[in-house]
């Protein structure tokens, strides 16, 4: 398998890694087919993610779409990072292989994940402003 610069560089070293103890907003999400599992941490000021975190086990399109989608967030409102898709982590990474997109939508889906946990800790359905999370069930293998 062939990975670009930016994938092997943030697979290397991986941006934002780590726990944030006092979040405002945890999710996992993971797929026991292919073994990635990942966690992220939000911390929410003003409506803006002001620190962002991840923790992730899994092979290095994980480690490398988890650490993207970190830098393509932080310091973003809220309302921004709801717009980040598989896509555009892709893109920012200069491309994936057909069988590691699955760890994109993974990226995406705990971004969402933390900011729905971050809403229900506000008192506020996340399903009204995130909508529906989606399968995690995304691996091809």
């Amino acid at each position: 398998m062939i990975y670009s610069e930016k994938v092997m560089d943030h697979f290397a070293n991986p941006r934002n890694v780590g726990e944030i103890p006092d979040a405002d907003g945890v999710g996992e999400v993971g797929n026991a087919k292919c073994g990635d599992i990942m966690k992220m941490y939000i911390k929410v000021n003003d409506g803006i993610i002001t620190d962002v975190k991840f923790k992730t086990f899994g092979c290095g399109a994980a480690v490398a779409t988890s650490s993207m989608a970190t830098e393509l967030i932080k310091g973003k409102p809220i309302e921004e990072a709801l717009k980040l898709t598989n896509k555009a982590v892709v893109e920012a990474l200069d491309g994936l292989p057909a069988v590691k997109l699955h760890c994109s939508v993974l990226a995406e889906q705990a971004m969402k994940a933390a900011l729905a946990d971050y809403y229900k800790r506000q008192g506020v359905d996340p399903a009204l402003i995130i909508g529906d999370l989606g399968a995690s069930d995304v691996c091809e293998i």
